[in-house]
């Protein structure tokens, strides 16, 4: 038998020495829990197209935070569903907004949380757009305003760190500028730098109730066919102040973290978003899939193409999986 080949699997013998020389190692340290409050009493109720993952009321949101406590999930992400919805948002940046209600509820009941404001309108609005319309357009600079006056009132309430979603040109320099002059300079933006007009949104605007009533999101979220693209985002939110860079979705776009991760010296954030969630959760229902062994494969892969923070809806299953 020749001996020139490498004996590789010398390392993969034993459980133990599998462990030994594993690279990438997930924990619960790098997961953030979305979840969707909304206005009312005694509401817990499961989105249809999301297993698993429900919308909560104010008075169900400290048994479902203390659940994450206990878990050792350290960091929630928070969307708002408001009652009323008008053109303009103007709920997202109202002082008594679902969102601010939650985060002072959360940091009187639950302070150790880090709490992470989805900044954005189209939750608000009653087109589901993420801005202000005229002419069936989005209007750059005049949704700004907008959004910088919803990220101080989410600092007022409490969040620790603002995630503005909007995909506006200049979003993240505005909202830099807007906190700083408010007093809340100690406040870390994280940017969802790089997020892609994907079809993987879907269940995601079951749970928000923000599909857009005309059109799409294709002139401010990005092709998906682009690369370069990506990365002149993330350097120009870099430019501004972002001191967290998203990658949205995240299991098809594995290259684009991977280039973000080499590129940028600031923490990646994958966002394992609804439709990756809702597929696995799909197969795993329907006995396809080992739904376990599938969501620590497929988190790990972001880990390993460079996140160093994970946004996922698994995020309650995999640390139950993590502890055992």
């Amino acid at each position: 038998m020749s001996k020139e080949f490498k004996r590789h699997r010398r390392l993969r013998s034993s459980t133990n020495m599998r462990a030994l020389v594993r690279e990438t190692k997930l924990t619960t340290d790098d997961l953030i829990y979305p979840i969707f409050v909304v206005e009312g009493n005694t509401v817990k109720k499961e989105v249809p197209s999301m297993p698993g993952v429900f919308q909560v009321s104010l008075d169900n949101l400290t048994e479902e935070m203390n659940e994450l406590v206990r878990l050792g999930i350290r960091s929630v992400l928070l969307f708002g569903i408001p009652k009323e919805k008008d053109e303009v948002g103007s709920q997202a940046y109202c002082s008594t907004g679902i969102v601010q209600e939650a985060l002072r509820q959360i940091k009187k009941e639950v302070p150790e949380l880090i709490t992470i404001a989805d900044t954005c309108l189209c939750e608000y609005t009653s087109h589901g757009h993420c801005g202000v319309i005229h002419d069936g357009d989005v209007q750059n600079d005049e949704s700004l305003k907008l959004h910088v006056k919803t990220a101080i009132s989410q600092a007022e309430a409490g969040a620790d760190i603002i995630a503005p979603s909007n995909m506006m040109d200049g979003f993240v320099a505005e909202i830099r500028k807007g906190l700083d002059e408010a007093g809340y300079a100690h406040i870390p933006i994280m940017s969802y730098a790089v997020k892609y007009a994907s079809a993987f949104y879907g269940p995601f605007r079951d749970a928000a109730e923000s599909t857009p009533q005309f059109g799409d999101r294709k002139t401010y979220q990005m092709d998906p066919s682009n690369r370069r693209e990506a990365l002149r985002e993330a350097q120009s939110d870099i430019d501004e102040g972002a001191d967290f860079l998203i990658v949205k979705p995240a299991l098809s776009y594995l290259d684009i973290m991977r280039e973000v991760k080499d590129r940028f010296d600031v923490p990646v954030v994958a966002y394992n978003v609804s439709g990756e969630y809702s597929m696995v959760k799909a197969a795993a229902l329907n006995g396809w899939v080992d739904e376990k062994q599938i969501v620590l494969e497929k988190l790990t892969s972001m880990k390993r193409a460079g996140a160093d923070i994970i946004v996922t809806y698994h995020a309650k299953d995999v640390a139950k999986w993590l502890s055992e």
